[in-house]
């Protein structure tokens, strides 16, 4: 009876190490700056498609990481980037000077780093990366458009939007923008100049607006904002979308 119990208990823990999540903190230099990430790994041999997560203004979240391992889980190398060098809170007033007090050129220069740095990475396809950011990091995720030409796929999730057509005809990348209808930061009305301003130029854009969702309505550890409903139709929009670009 206890070799049964034993075996068992061993046969369970091997499968439970097989499945577990592999991810584990990591660093890489942006310019002169060590910057901290989370990486997140898929099982499989060979090159996968990746991804580059850019965090609200909150800092590098248990949520950000938890996104992190389920796009993992989906097949991607998803690497979150930590533009606060390690400060992270839960405090809207301590966020928002976390935010203010961001260098932008710097955090610009973080995210084309955290993309150079999945270059070198063994299991990655170089040519399959794509971007994803949220509120402060969906602005992020939109300039990582304007840098980085070769990226494949980039989501903007109620990010800050420019309307500045130089930099707009930059974009070589497939973009899809998820965004809420009663969003106060990013009004429907810049929504919609920034989709037109896009498509004017030829660009390859899909712009969803989610009807009762404000701004963060994504992020379920928000105190008030999230949409339960909603967000599970940004998520399939956002998997089929990152599929059919980084996948194919």
């Amino acid at each position: 009876m206890y070799r049964k119990i034993f075996l068992l208990l061993f046969i369970s823990s091997f499968l439970f190490t097989i499945n577990a999540q592999k991810s584990k903190e990591v660093s890489f230099m942006s310019n002169q700056d060590t910057v901290l990430g989370y990486l997140s790994l898929p099982k499989g041999e060979g090159k996968h498609p990746a991804l580059i997560l850019v965090h609200e203004w909150w800092g590098l979240t248990q949520w950000m990481k938890d996104n992190a391992d389920i796009f993992a889980k989906k097949g991607y190398v998803a690497l979150c980037v930590d533009l606060y060098r390690g400060k992270v809170t839960d405090k809207p007033d301590e966020a928002g000077k976390l935010a203010q007090s961001l260098n932008q050129e710097m955090a610009n220069n973080d995210v084309v780093s955290a993309y150079n740095y999945l270059k070198t990475q063994s299991n990655v396809d170089v040519n399959r990366i794509g971007c994803i950011g949220w509120c402060m990091g969906g602005g992020f995720s939109l300039q990582s458009a304007i840098n980085i030409p070769e990226l494949k796929a980039v989501v903007v999730c109620y990010g800050h939007l420019t309307t500045d057509s130089t930099k707009l005809s930059k974009i070589q990348t497939p973009l899809l923008g998820i965004f809420g209808e009663d969003d106060k930061v990013i009004p429907p009305d810049a929504v919609k100049q920034f989709e037109q301003l896009l498509k004017a130029q030829g660009k390859s854009v899909k712009i969803y607006e989610y009807p009762k969702s404000g701004h963060a309505f994504m992020n379920q550890t928000n105190k008030t904002g999230y949409n339960k409903i909603t967000t599970k139709e940004a998520w399939t929009k956002i998997y089929a979308f990152l599929e059919g670009n980084l996948k194919k």
